[in-house]
């Protein structure tokens, strides 16, 4: 077992190769390293000797049959030794789809996109690489290029990894169908998969005895671990200052109970056509995503339920974000009310489509019935707190009400409830949040809030949204003692004297 020196001179009379005896082997460069090692008996009861190499130096040599004796003792695993990434991962999503019509294994959702990093990441990048001679280079050189993909970056790199990924990425008419860059999200989805597969073939396959693909992903060391970003709320203070300098407090900003329902009867009075969908998630705080993957067999008006069972990201199809996030949300009465509006609506879309209606299926989409790509939701938002701050803008211009519905091509209904207050900004994830901070400065449950929001526990809840929600509640009490007239009141800011009769 012991690694040796040999090279393919031939003696120049016989023509026999030399082998481990050429006078030439002593020089630099001259032949490869080489190991022999015992691997079990073949079927017919016969010694076997596998030879490895060649290897450019016994140091590797040494190292490359350290790896095979590993694996010298299972039979199965010396028989696997040829074995490349491609045709593993094939075998393997053979035995997952098996088990997933069998009703035991995983959902439709999640083998599609397990079959979409195969083939266009997986097979591809390193389908041609034997499972035994996988290391962690290969797997940073595969991320790498997916990140250059649809990047201007891409158009300099001549490496045979991006030119392999191009060559199976969708095109029509020339022209490629997917043009954004890849996220990481994504990158790590697809590494989920082949990590899961390496892992599969060390413990199930006895390929090999690591997975290559540990610690890929691992932070550096030495940073310090950033804490959770907890939300602020805008009060009225906040949203003074705000309007003075155009400075926003904080990353995180939530809108009081006050502005989310000024915000609603805004998109309402406006007739967008999304608004069950904000009205959902201002409530409720489904995740974007989530909001999108709904399907109609989901949601049930007559038990006001909505389960909340997948989760799209990008253009497809994927699990929540965790088990937590696989979830049954109640419904109120009103959003009851509003759903069923929306059915009507989309009844009424539907025949006026006619044959070009594509049913999705979703419980919302776009008006000829596709599917909504998770970015529009959130480029309806921007569009309507633009709208809400335009109208304030021309108002105190001094514009009329029916010119700037006019203008805006939207109700004076709409105008009206936008004059009532400013709404500061917020991004479309943070309505989840203001959801969280309302149900809890509501006084409900830690736990139902936990289960309604999806998160992995009730703690993360409340180390996240228990301070703001106390600062909502804080600011509705004041709110409701200075809405009460009393005699020789004392506000919070000073004393403060009603005249009598008031």
């Amino acid at each position: 077992m012991k690694p040796y020196k040999s090279c393919s001179c031939r003696d120049p009379e016989t023509k026999r190769l030399l082998g481990k005896k050429c006078p030439s082997l002593s020089k630099k460069g001259h032949g490869g390293w080489y190991a022999r090692y015992e691997a079990p008996k073949s079927g017919e009861g016969k010694r076997r000797q596998p030879r490895i190499g060649p290897f450019d130096t016994e140091t590797e040599c040494k190292k490359q049959l350290a790896k095979a004796l590993g694996t010298a003792a299972s039979p199965k695993a010396h028989d696997e030794r040829n074995t490349t990434l491609g045709a593993y991962l094939e075998r393997r999503y053979t035995w997952r789809l098996s088990e997933s019509e069998t009703g035991e294994g995983l959902a439709k959702s999640t083998l599609a996109a397990e079959r979409e990093a195969i083939d266009l990441y997986g097979k591809p990048g390193l389908g041609h690489i034997k499972v035994v001679d996988l290391t962690d280079e290969h797997f940073r050189e595969l991320y790498a290029a997916m990140r250059k993909i649809n990047r201007p970056e891409e158009q300099g790199d001549r490496s045979e990894m991006l030119r392999r990924l191009k060559e199976v990425r969708a095109v029509r008419d020339g022209k490629r169908l997917h043009t954004r860059p890849i996220s990481e999200s994504r990158i790590r989805r697809v590494h989920a998969v082949l990590h899961g597969a390496l892992s599969d073939a060390v413990k199930l396959s006895k390929i090999r005895m690591d997975n290559p693909a540990d610690g890929v992903w691992r932070s550096k060391g030495g940073k310090k671990k950033k804490g959770r970003i907890k939300p602020l709320l805008w009060t009225d203070e906040r949203v003074e200052q705000w309007q003075k300098t155009g400075a926003v407090p904080a990353k995180v900003m939530v809108w009081t109970a006050a502005q989310t329902g000024n915000f609603l009867d805004f998109a309402d009075a406006a007739e967008e056509r999304l608004y069950p969908a904000l009205h959902l998630t201002s409530y409720y705080g489904p995740r974007r995503g989530e909001l999108v993957a709904a399907e109609e067999q989901h949601l049930s008006l007559d038990r006001a339920r909505l389960h909340i069972l997948q989760s799209q990201s990008d253009d497809e199809l994927d699990d929540t974000k965790s088990e937590a996030g696989w979830r049954q949300v109640p419904l109120d009465p009103e959003t009851v009310r509003v759903h069923r509006a929306w059915h009507k609506r989309k009844l009424e879309e539907r025949l006026r489509w006619g044959e070009l209606y594509e049913d999705s299926g979703r419980v919302y989409c776009y008006e000829d019935g596709k599917e909504l790509k998770p970015e529009y939701l959130s480029s309806r938002f921007s569009i309507l707190i633009a709208r809400h701050a335009n109208i304030r803008a021309r108002a105190a211009e001094g514009w009329s009400t029916e010119r700037i519905a006019r203008k805006y091509r939207t109700t004076e209904a709409a105008v009206e409830v936008a004059l009532r207050m400013p709404l500061p900004p917020i991004r479309f994830h943070d309505l989840r949040h203001g959801a969280a901070t309302m149900l809890l400065a509501a006084g409900v449950d830690d736990k139902f809030v936990s289960e309604v929001l999806g998160h992995a526990s009730v703690a993360f809840t409340k180390d996240v949204y228990a301070v703001v929600a106390e600062e909502m509640a804080a600011d509705a009490t004041r709110r409701i003692a200075a809405f009460i007239p009393r005699q020789n009141r004392l506000s919070a800011v000073g004393a403060i004297t009603v005249p009598s009769g008031g």
